[in-house]
């Protein structure tokens, strides 16, 4: 241990590398300006060479700070987790995040099975778009879109990403829509999304859709909305919609998929592995997805590689 600098420099460095902001780096730690820069002063002076780059009332990183920052990170990354595990193993609140689009349709839909399953836990879901950052704590495990490679995490795969037109049984009867082609003519939700593109060219029409305007909407959820107020077909996750589809409320007109090649995971820190609560319900949602696995066809089951 004497050949580590102390710690309340590694720690100040770090912050300040971090956010590249010195009074952000203070903010965060409860510590004055003057102390930051202070710490990070020592730090360098044991070193003998400089972390930061300092011009125009400004810093950033040097090289030398670029390359000692990742490891540092990690590292207090490795130690918070290594404190939560032992605070939250015992714990009974299982928090996840998922996409809106996953966790507002086909996980919010199933999720009390898994509070009848589990009584003695109770689960909080969170939706974001936005990637999650483990390391601020807070989020046990996420569902996450992707190739399924992050670095300290584990991901788990669950099925690959699918896109097919689906709209309201109405809209399909009043624009007469029989064929792929038709698609081509009738109110399209995000008219210009390359998933359209593709899945057109998946169902054999070369010629790709001029642009054109139209609404763009944020979630599958905000689609299956306007659909279901009698505007336009989108390009959504059929999955996702398995209890409208059934019930009639949506259609999907024709079978052809597009895979773009990315997939579902779900993901939690690799130091967390074995975590009870995480593993019940890792456990859990691989069980309802093989469920759904004569729902769609073997490719989307698929793990990509």
């Amino acid at each position: 241990m004497s050949r580590l600098p102390p710690l309340s420099a590694i720690r100040a460095f770090e912050a300040a590398g971090r956010l590249e902001n010195f009074s952000r780096a203070a903010e965060e730690l409860g510590m004055t300006q003057a102390a930051i820069s202070y710490q990070v002063r020592q730090l360098e002076d044991r070193l003998g060479k400089p972390l930061f780059v300092r011009a125009g009332g400004r810093v950033r990183l040097s090289d030398s700070g670029r390359r000692l920052l990742p490891a540092l990170t990690s590292g207090f990354n490795a130690i918070a987790d290594a404190f939560d595990a032992l605070r939250e193993e015992d714990e009974d609140i299982l928090s996840v995040d998922s996409s809106a689009s996953i966790g507002a349709t086909w996980l919010s839909a199933r999720i009390g099975r898994f509070q009848l399953r589990h009584p003695d836990l109770a689960l909080r879901l969170t939706l974001s778009n936005e990637l999650v950052d483990f390391g601020l704590g807070g989020i046990d495990a996420a569902v996450r879109a992707g190739r399924g490679v992050w670095d300290g995490l584990r991901s788990d795969f669950l099925f690959r990403q699918h896109y097919a037109p689906i709209c309201a049984p109405d809209f399909l009867a009043a624009n007469g829509i029989s064929r792929p082609e038709d698609l081509l003519r009738v109110e399209r939700l995000a008219p210009n999304d390359s998933l359209w593109t593709n899945w057109f060219a998946a169902a054999g029409i070369g010629t790709p859709p001029e642009p054109r305007r139209g609404v763009v909407l944020d979630s599958q959820l905000q689609e299956a909305s306007t659909m279901l107020g009698g505007f336009g077909i989108a390009m959504m996750s059929p999955l996702f919609w398995k209890s409208d589809l059934e019930s009639g409320r949506l259609v999907q007109p024709f079978e052809t998929l597009y895979l773009p090649g990315s997939a579902q995971w779900l993901v939690h820190p690799a130091s967390r592995v074995g975590v009870r609560k995480i593993e019940r319900f890792r456990e859990w949602l691989k069980e309802e997805l093989a469920a759904d696995r004569e729902f769609l066809p073997p490719d989307v089951w698929e793990p990509i590689t």
